[in-house]
Order: structure tokens, then C-alpha cells, then sequence
């Protein structure tokens, strides 16, 4: 288990992309938001970047984790203006970014690994939703999360108007959004909108400890556990426990599953293979 999280010298560019950057430590997928000049921005090109990545993440490279952050000052802010703006200016281009968006929010929730996002200074608009998209939050104290959308009469595109309300109910949902204030990570916290919030400077090793026992555990079965409660959300009762139940009979005779009671009888560390 490493002690630290990646270094600066351990990321390089995705499919040559010099705006997501990659590093693969142990069994975990590090990647990292690379614009830190306009607070890492997204541009069409990243959001694609993403999507091939992390849709790719567990057959590309052998990931069970895998954690999202950013570099310099903040997580992200949404989208490029500049770039938005020449949008504007060619048919059909608003549509493809908003697909390209919500491509991007779907690969995160599908992803079979646990993706988890480490926020540092603002994570507002696109951001935010980014991060909503991912199964768990960690924020460095110092952070500020929004929506942000109304203070530039902008809408939102990547899917804040379903998580947000289903993640911190549908009245702080609306006072966030109509308002496009910044919340401290301790309010975030207590509202539920992040998992954990910790000092600035253990932001990424407090991620790197959690992704690391994450990824020590069977991922076959954290696998058909997010499977089970995405779906719960979208289904009445008995669909989401006849689901439930479906599969958990798939795992009855899974070889991890086998693992994890043999290492607990006979006392020892379990060596789960995810099969």
C-alpha cells in the first residue's frame, strides 16, 4: 500500500490530451483535471478525454478505484466560456456538448470501480456536477462548492437538477441553485454534499488511504453493490429488492465470494480476483 498519493512526475496525458492527466498507483486510477490557468475549465476535448477513460478505466488499466481531482486552485467551475461562446456560433454545437456532458455524468455512475472525487478550492457548475456524478466526496476544508449556473443565466447541463435535489433535498437543492452562492466544505458537509472534509494538505493522501482499502476489497462485489443501488433509486420497492435479490443469487457462487469466507475462517488477509 503506497504512503503517499502520486506525485506531480508520476501523471502523464491522457490519449495525449495535456488537460486530463493519468497515473495508475497499485490497483488505483488517478486522474487529474490539467487546466489550472482558467480553474480547470472544461472544454469539449476534456469532456470527451474523460468519458474514454473512465469508461475504460478497469479493462485499460486493471483499475478497481478510481479518484478524480484537479490541479492548482480549484476542482473545476464548469464549462469554458470562451469556449462556450463559439458554440453559440455553429449549429447543433450546444447539443453536442450538453450529450457529451451527460455522457460523461453516466460513465461516472456506470463505471464498475468506486469513483471518488478529491475537491480542492471551487468546485461550482460543471464541477459540481462532476462530483456529483462520483460515489463518494472528500473536500479540502478550504473548499467552496455551487451551482453557480444563475449568476451567469446559464442552465444546467450535466445532470444537477436530479442529483443535487437527491443528494441534499430539493429545498437546499433549490436555494443553491437559484442563489449560485458558494457553500464552505464543513456546510457542505453537514448538508450531506460531501462524504468528509479534511485539511488542505492531507486532502489527497486522506483519498489515497480510502481508495486503497476500497480497492483491497472484492471488486466484483462493490461492483453488483453500486449496480444495486443505482438501480433502487429508479425503481419502486419491490423492483429495487427482486433486483436485490437477483443479484446477490449471480454472487452465491462467485469465486471472491468463496475468498472472503475462506480468509475468515482461516484468519487471514482475503486475495479477491474479482471473479
Amino acid at each position: 500500500m503506497n504512503e503517499h498519493a502520486p506525485s506531480a512526475k508520476d501523471f502523464t496525458p491522457v490519449d495525449g490530451n495535456e488537460e486530463v492527466l493519468s497515473c495508475t498507483a497499485g490497483s488505483v486510477m488517478w486522474l487529474k483535471l490539467n487546466r489550472p490557468s482558467v480553474l480547470n475549465a472544461l472544454t469539449q476535448k476534456m469532456v470527451s478525454t474523460l468519458i474514454d477513460i473512465i469508461a475504460s478505466a478497469r479493462t485499460r488499466g486493471g483499475a478497481r478505484v478510481v479518484v478524480l481531482h484537479a490541479a492548482g486552485r480549484a476542482f473545476c467551475v464548469g464549462t469554458d466560456f470562451n469556449e462556450s461562446r463559439l458554440r453559440n456560433e455553429t449549429p447543433g454545437a450546444n447539443a453536442a456538448y450538453v450529450h457529451a456532458l451527460h455522457r460523461l455524468t453516466e460513465a461516472i455512475e456506470q463505471c464498475p470501480c468506486p469513483v471518488i472525487a478529491a475537491v480542492n478550492g471551487v468546485a461550482a457548475a460543471g464541477g459540481l456536477e462532476l462530483m456529483l456524478a462520483c460515489d463518494l466526496a472528500y473536500a479540502a476544508r478550504s473548499a467552496r462548492l455551487g451551482d453557480a449556473h444563475a449568476n451567469y443565466a446559464m442552465f444546467p447541463g450535466g445532470g444537477a437538477t436530479l442529483r443535487l435535489g437527491r443528494r441534499i433535498g430539493i429545498s437546499r437543492a433549490k436555494r443553491m441553485m437559484f442563489t449560485g452562492d458558494l457553500t464552505p466544505a464543513n456546510e457542505a458537509a453537514a448538508m450531506g454534499l460531501v462524504d468528509a472534509v479534511v485539511d488542505d494538505d492531507q486532502l489527497l493522501d486522506s483519498v489515497r488511504r480510502l481508495a486503497d482499502g476500497l480497492a483491497a476489497k472484492s471488486p466484483l462485489v462493490l461492483e453488483r453493490m453500486k449496480n444495486a443501488l443505482h438501480h433502487a433509486m429508479e425503481q419502486s420497492p419491490a423492483a429495487a429488492l427482486a433486483h436485490e435479490r437477483a443479484l446477490y443469487l449471480a454472487h452465491a457462487d462467485s469465486g471472491d465470494r468463496a475468498e472472503g469466507i475462506a480468509a475468515f475462517l482461516e484468519k487471514r488477509a482475503p486475495d479477491f480476483k474479482g471473479i
